[in-house]
């Protein structure tokens, strides 16, 4: 009866150790790290830029010499329904597929267990009229951002992505989709910004915890940019920047982001 009883409490406390493990207690008074990894790829194969040759939805062969974009503005919400909007000064990142050193912005957010992560493609109307000594960083037209901004437009390119294809019909075969347009200051002009949210339940939820890694996966497939929400050709839009056609580039990138797993 005794080797039962001591049996039966061995099976607890491991249960308990095992269920203690799973479940680590978290202090929300604690910030710790939460990795976003962003890994652009172009439809089932990683993009290599210059070298990869892809097909669009229509049929047309196209390489990516350049892919840059901004991610911005993150807010998580908890399992337990709180949400988390992270500052906006720390909360601005510009992913440069030529820049392996880009592809993983780092956020400082609360110990706990999050559910879902939204973000803007792009970068708001506030911090876009901001004072230009308030956009330092990524954001800085004269460095980081300076192939990032339109000096005629006083706006900043959400999204920048240039190659060549046969199909082109521009100078050289290039072809260059530079979209940007956060709804105009004082007059209503296009407006690009793109919210992503992403329900992270399904391929593992993120459990951050000081002195632990916890990384977010998210796939960037960049060729929804001409399948997402409409079909593009680039024998009819070879070169896309700030125009109404615009906004079907924009439409079809929000759709180009996915949650792959999660590394806890």
């Amino acid at each position: 009866m005794k080797r039962i009883f001591l049996l039966g409490a061995l099976v607890a406390m491991t249960f308990t150790a095992c269920k203690k493990d799973n479940n680590p207690a978290f202090n929300t008074a604690v910030k710790a790290d939460l990795f976003v990894e962003f890994d652009n790829i172009a439809g089932s194969s990683d993009l290599q830029l210059g070298t990869g040759t892809y097909i669009n939805a229509a049929g047309e062969s196209l390489t990516i010499t350049k892919l840059k974009y901004y991610i911005s503005n993150f807010v998580l919400t908890n399992v337990d329904g709180t949400v988390y909007t992270v500052p906006q000064n720390s909360c601005y990142f510009l992913i440069d597929e030529s820049d392996k050193s880009t592809h993983q912005p780092v956020l400082h957010v609360p110990e706990g267990e999050y559910r879902t992560v939204s973000f803007l493609v792009g970068v708001d109307s506030l911090r876009s009229t901001r004072d230009i000594t308030e956009r330092s960083g990524v954001l800085d037209p004269t460095a980081a951002g300076g192939d990032m901004y339109w000096s005629w437009n006083s706006g900043y390119v959400f999204f920048k992505m240039e190659g060549t294809s046969p199909a082109s019909t521009s100078m050289d075969g290039a072809f260059m989709y530079d979209i940007g347009g956060f709804g105009g200051n004082s007059s209503t002009t296009i407006n690009n910004l793109k919210t992503i949210t992403l329900d992270l339940t399904i391929r593992g939820t993120p459990k951050v915890k000081a002195g632990k890694e916890t990384n977010i996966h998210l796939f960037v497939d960049v060729l929804k940019v001409f399948s997402g929400t409409a079909n593009v050709s680039i024998a009819q839009n070879p070169l896309v920047m700030f125009e109404d056609f615009s906004t079907t580039i924009a439409d079809n990138y929000s759709m180009m982001i996915r949650h792959d797993h999660t590394e806890n």
